[in-house]
């Protein structure tokens, strides 16, 4: 793959996310410092990138080149399995920290119920809206321990980040969120009282932990997301 080629195929892929409503010309603007005209023109097919460019743009939307590198038959695949409400399961520290999901990220992809994904409701802050929503995770056995038998070992749970609003999604039941504890998820309940956000458990063999929040701080920036549906092996 040349770098003409290379070019296109990031285009293609930045034309794709604006259009899926997970980035757009502003938001790139501001990842990169480079003006919204430049950058139009661009995805508009009016102009090239420099070598620097591309590489701000591959940085900032967290690309690689092998990233982009994907056949066009490899790209049609992708989307036929995302139309189909495909979600991917991907690697903890993805859930927690990147905006976009990599295609090196996804560890394999899982198909979910018709319609399921539409009707969950959304409780996100501005900047979480630029996420991509859906992803899974894989949970160990002594990761599951915590929350068991809510969530029973190698299960896989699918994670809203759309929802990182401490507000329970049903009144009166306990809602499972995913929380960046140290860099670590961790499926928990959680409560916000004075000043500390408070992680339950399920179990009570384990202990409560706390994270204390800081006056200019929002209990929402530890927050990945909502378990928004739990596949327990059998």
């Amino acid at each position: 793959m040349n770098f003409t080629q290379m070019q296109e195929r990031l285009r293609v892929e930045l034309l794709r996310r604006i259009e899926r409503g997970t980035l757009s010309v502003s938001l790139l603007a501001r990842q990169t410092g480079y003006g919204q005209p430049h950058l139009s023109n661009f995805l508009h097919g009016r102009r090239q990138l420099s070598l620097d460019a591309v590489d701000r743009i591959l940085a900032a939307q967290h690309l690689s080149g092998a990233d982009i590198a994907t056949t066009a038959r490899e790209r049609l695949r992708e989307e036929r399995w995302e139309s189909a409400a495909h979600v991917p399961v991907v690697p903890h520290a993805t859930a927690l920290f990147e905006p976009y999901v990599r295609p090196a990220a996804v560890l394999q992809r899982i198909e979910m119920p018709s319609g399921l994904l539409e009707r969950l409701r959304a409780r996100a802050t501005p900047a979480r809206r630029g996420w991509e929503r859906f992803v899974a995770v894989r949970i160990s056995a002594l990761e599951a321990l915590p929350m068991e038998p809510v969530i029973l070992p190698e299960a896989i749970v699918l994670l809203d980040r759309h929802y990182d609003s401490l507000a329970a999604y049903r009144p009166g039941r306990n809602t499972v969120f995913a929380v960046n504890l140290n860099g670590k998820l961790l499926l928990r309940y959680l409560d916000y009282l004075a000043g500390r956000l408070v992680l339950r458990p399920h179990s009570h063999k384990y202990p409560v932990e706390m994270i204390e929040v800081g006056p200019e701080e929002s209990p929402r920036s530890w927050i990945a997301g909502r378990v928004a549906l739990i596949l327990n092996e059998t």
